[in-house]
C-alpha cells in the first residue's frame, strides 16, 4: 500500500492491492445492516473503518525507486454507513432529517481531522448503481482522509487563486450569482445547476449561495437546506431518464485545515446515463486525452432535469 505519483501529471495513484479482495455484491448477510459484527444495533448513522483501506494509520514505508516519487498511505478510509434500513434504494429516499444526521456526522468525522492537524484532504464522495462497480448496495457513502490534495482539486484551486489575484473575488461566487440560464433548483442558501462546463450526460454541481470554503463551516441552518438540496436533486436524477441513475457524487472543498477567500466548497454528481438511457463510458478521448464528448448539450440537460424535479417537489408537497 502506497500513492504513487505521476512525475507528468502531477497525478496520485492509490496502490491498493489488498483491495482485489472485497467482496462483490456478496449474497447472505450485509456487513453493514443492524446485528453485524462491525456495526451492533441502535444507531441511525454510522461511520466505521473501511476493511479494504487505500489508506491507513501505520501504512507499510514505500519502497524508494530512482526517478519517482512514492508517498507513504497515511490516513484513514471510512465507510459511512447512511440508514439501519438495507431496502433503500437510493439517498434521495431517505427523510430529510436522516440526510442531515448524515451530513452532520461526515462534518464531525472532519472536525476531528482538522484538530488532529496531520491530514492535507478531506475527500467525502458517494457511488450510486452496480453499473460503475458498487460493491455493496446497502446505503453508504466514503470518507478518504488523505495526505495529498486530489490534483483535481488543487487545479481548481490554482485556477480560483488565479481569478482572485487578477479580479479581488472569488469566481465561485461569481458562477453562484451569476448561474440561472441551467438552474434545476434553489432553496434558501444553495443552488443547483447544470455547468456550462459539464463532462458528464447528467451533471449536477450544487454550490452555497453564501461564501464556504469546508464543510465544516455551515450553519445548522444550511446544513438543513444542503438536505433539501440533495434530496431534490438526486430525485430528479432517478425520473430524468425514465430509469435509475447510476452517479458518483464527490465534495469539492478547500485543503485542512483552513478556509479560503478564493475557492468555495460545492457537490458534483455524475449522473452516468445518456438521455436515451444508455451509459456513458470514458473512452480513448476522456481517458487518453482528458477531452470529454457530450451528447447533448448542458442546456438541454437542465431543461430535462428540472422538468423531472417537477415531480418531485410535487411528491414533497404531497
Amino acid at each position: 500500500m502506497e500513492i504513487r505519483k505521476d512525475p507528468f501529471t502531477g497525478e496520485y495513484i492509490l496502490v491498493s492491492p489488498h483491495r482485489l479482495k472485497r467482496p462483490w455484491q456478496p449474497e447472505g448477510a450485509c456487513p453493514f445492516c443492524p446485528g453485524a459484527p462491525e456495526t451492533g444495533r441502535g444507531w441511525d448513522v454510522l461511520i466505521l473503518p473501511n476493511r479494504y483501506p487505500v489508506v491507513t494509520e501505520n501504512p507499510p514505508e514505500p519502497t524508494a525507486e530512482d526517478l519517482y516519487e512514492v508517498i507513504p498511505a497515511r490516513g484513514s478510509s471510512l465507510v459511512v454507513v447512511e440508514t439501519p434500513q438495507h431496502d433503500v434504494d437510493d439517498l434521495s429516499d431517505l427523510p430529510l432529517g436522516q440526510i442531515k444526521k448524515i451530513l452532520t456526522a461526515v462534518a464531525e468525522a472532519q472536525r476531528k481531522a482538522e484538530k488532529e492537524g496531520n491530514a492535507a484532504y478531506f475527500l467525502f464522495f458517494r457511488n450510486k448503481g452496480k453499473e460503475i462497480g458498487v460493491s455493496l448496495t446497502h446505503p453508504h457513502s466514503q470518507i478518504y482522509i488523505l495526505p495529498v490534495v486530489p490534483p483535481r482539486v488543487r487545479a481548481e484551486l490554482q485556477a480560483s487563486y488565479e481569478w482572485y489575484v487578477k479580479h479581488g473575488s472569488c469566481l465561485h461566487c461569481r458562477i453562484v450569482e451569476k448561474e440561472e440560464k441551467r438552474l434545476v433548483f434553489q432553496n434558501r442558501n444553495w443552488k443547483a445547476f447544470v455547468p456550462f462546463y459539464a463532462k458528464w450526460p447528467h451533471e449536477v454541481h450544487i454550490y452555497p449561495k453564501r461564501h464556504r470554503s469546508l464543510l465544516t463551516e455551515l450553519t445548522d441552518e444550511e446544513v438543513a437546506d444542503l438536505a433539501e438540496a440533495l434530496k431534490i436533486t438526486l430525485c430528479a436524477l432517478k425520473q430524468v431518464a425514465g430509469i435509475p441513475m447510476p452517479y458518483i457524487m464527490v465534495l469539492h472543498q478547500a485543503p485542512l485545515p483552513r478556509p479560503t477567500q478564493y475557492y468555495h466548497l460545492h457537490f458534483e454528481i455524475y449522473g452516468m446515463y445518456r438521455p436515451d438511457g444508455k451509459l456513458k463510458h470514458a473512452a480513448g478521448a476522456e481517458l487518453g486525452a482528458s477531452l470529454f464528448t457530450l451528447d447533448t448539450t448542458p442546456e438541454e440537460t437542465a431543461a430535462r432535469i428540472k422538468a423531472a424535479l417537477q415531480k418531485c417537489l410535487k411528491h414533497s408537497a404531497d
